[in-house]
């Protein structure tokens, strides 16, 4: 996802379509993700074509840094929307030109270099809930990694969050 803002169809398959889907691309997802894809945000639902684009969290002003929760009201403050959670398994699917991850470790306690996460409202207030999923391609292999965190975890400025533009009209 390299252009300022891309078109992104999600077409409300069901749970086991879109799982499916991913496998049908060789897609892995963690434990994380599969907790999400579980929720029930993700029944059958209306086809609907979002604008997305991404910045760094540096880019959203936030210099040093900032929580989850800075992070959102930032990305806000610029004008850009959440991401509605169904996004991430969706945008995994479109996008096949992700470069591959800048090393292999796949779970470290911190933002993992080269995602792109995909930011949307947390599902649950729960701490051990995941609160997205974010998108890697490590050793060629195409991820769709749920991610946890609190609020009170920094996200560094280098983070890249995928955001939603808002329609006009």
């Amino acid at each position: 996802m390299t252009e300022d803002a891309i078109s992104l169809r999600i077409h409300g398959s069901s749970r086991q379509e879109l799982r499916a889907e991913l496998a049908a691309a060789g897609v892995e997802l963690n434990a994380f993700a599969e907790t999400l894809l579980e929720h029930p945000c993700f029944a059958p639902g209306p086809a609907r074509t979002l604008t997305l684009t991404q910045r760094t969290v540096d880019e959203l002003d936030l210099s040093a840094g900032g929580t989850l929760p800075q992070v959102i009201a930032a990305a806000q403050q610029q004008g850009f929307e959440l991401c509605p959670p169904q996004t991430g398994p969706y945008l995994r699917l479109a996008v096949s030109s992700q470069p591959s991850a800048p090393d292999s470790v796949l779970s470290a306690g911190r933002i993992p270099r080269g995602a792109l996460h995909v930011l949307s409202a947390p599902l649950s207030e729960d701490d051990e809930y995941p609160k997205g999923f974010y998108l890697r391609v490590v050793e060629g292999v195409s991820w769709l990694r749920g991610f946890r965190c609190d609020d009170e975890y920094r996200w560094p400025p280098e983070a890249t969050v995928v955001l939603r533009v808002p329609q006009e009209g």
